[in-house]
This record gives C-alpha cells, structure tokens and sequence, in this order.
C-alpha cells in the first residue's frame, strides 16, 4: 500500500476557497483503499505532488454551472450521467447552487489510482470519479465502522474472508450512493465557509449528505427491498 505523508493542499490552490477533500474507497488491481475519506493534498510513493485535478479559476459570474465528462478510462464507469447530475441539483435550494461553476466526470489515471477516491471539492468545482465496472471493490485493510454502515445505508452489500473485505454494489445501490451521497458531500463541502479543519470540515459535509441526501430522499424508508428511492418534490 502506498505510504502518505501529510502535506496540506491549501498552499497549492489560488482561491479563497481552498479546502480539498476526498471520498477515498474504491478498489482497484493496483491500489488498496483503507478508508473512504482523506485530505487530497497529500503526497504517496507514485508520484511527487502535483494539483489533484484541473483548476477551474472562480469567475463569481452568476450563470448556470457547467458538467464537464471525461472518458472513464479503460475498466472504469462513471456511474452518474450529466442529466442526473442536473436532475438531481435542481431538487436542491437554488441558494445552495449560487457558489457551484463546475461538476466534472473525471477520468480515473494510474496517478489517481494510488489515491483512489470517489468525489472532490475543489475551490467552485466539485469532481466525480469513475469506479470498477465490475461494481465491486477491495479492501486490504479493515474499512472504517462508518464506511461500512454508510455503505450499507445506500444498498451495498458487504462480504470478508480472512483479510480482505469487499463490498458489491448492484448498479442501482451505487446510483443511489452517489447521487444522494457522494454528489451531496461534496456539495455540503463548497459551502462550508465557516468550518477550518479536515474534521470540523468533514463532520459537516457528513452531516448535510445525511440531512439533504439521505433523509431527503425518504432515508431507510425509500430503501427497504422493493421500494424505489423517493424524491423531494415528488410523490412515490
């Protein structure tokens, strides 16, 4: 496993919004993710440090943000589509948008792999990663408690044998995750304004996916097998 050294991003971006923060927990034949969530501004045995994905300069205009989809890369989906990306913010307050510019599909490279990650906030962009199109990952090191009840709040299905533990996604479940979490997360993240800290950060972002994601969407009750995830605004 690659060995991290800590090393803050907030020097490396030219924005008053610096904060970097990643969903780190998707299996790959080269990587093996421990946790979900890390600080993305942090170094590894692959590569020397280098901006975690394209800059998007902050313009303040007040227009509609832009998606941008790049190719997943060979083996890699992205699980979201831009019309369920747009589907999905306009159920949001259009407040919570005001600060929003960029949503990218980003492609998943070898440098990416040795972090491997599901979402990022970066300055007014938020970033999407693509995941195995298998719908299934690996983990060598015991996940977190959190993860693994995260996981299985959205539909994923976990499984262990001696030291590995992996989790299976069907594609709905991972729709369903990204959607009303991963989506949401980052978001919570791009408007935190008065939060400093990766944990106060991350407590945060945690709590406004649960209250605008999970629970907005119908929470456990929208999950039970055989119903469909509920929608705010809409009747099920």
């Amino acid at each position: 496993m690659p060995v991290r050294h800590a090393r803050s991003a907030k020097t490396q971006v030219p924005s008053a919004k610096r904060h970097n923060t990643a969903a780190t927990a998707r299996d790959s034949r080269r990587a093996r993710p421990a946790s979900r969530r890390s600080n993305v501004g942090q170094r590894n045995s692959c590569e020397p440090f280098s901006p975690p994905e394209d800059w998007y300069e902050p313009t303040g205009a007040e227009t509609d943000y832009q998606i941008k989809v790049q190719d997943p890369g060979d083996g890699f989906v992205h699980v979201l589509t831009p019309n369920d990306v747009r589907s999905r913010l306009a159920e949001m307050p259009a407040e919570f948008l005001h600060d929003l510019e960029v949503v990218q599909l980003s492609r998943m490279t070898r440098k990416k792999l040795c972090f491997p990650c599901y979402g990022m906030q970066w300055g007014s962009a938020l970033y999407l990663y693509p995941v195995d199109d298998s719908y299934t990952e690996t983990f060598y090191d015991p996940p977190q408690t959190t993860f693994v009840n995260e996981a299985r709040m959205y539909g994923g299905r976990w499984t262990q044998e001696e030291t590995t533990w992996t989790l299976h996604w069907s594609e709905a479940a991972i729709r369903d995750f990204y959607l009303n979490n991963i989506l949401i997360h980052e978001l919570g993240h791009l408007l935190d304004e008065r939060n400093s800290t990766y944990v106060d950060r991350e407590r945060y972002a945690e709590w406004f996916a649960i209250q605008y994601g999970y629970r907005g969407t119908g929470g456990i009750n929208s999950r039970r097998p055989n119903r469909k995830v509920c929608r705010r605004h809409h009747s099920c």
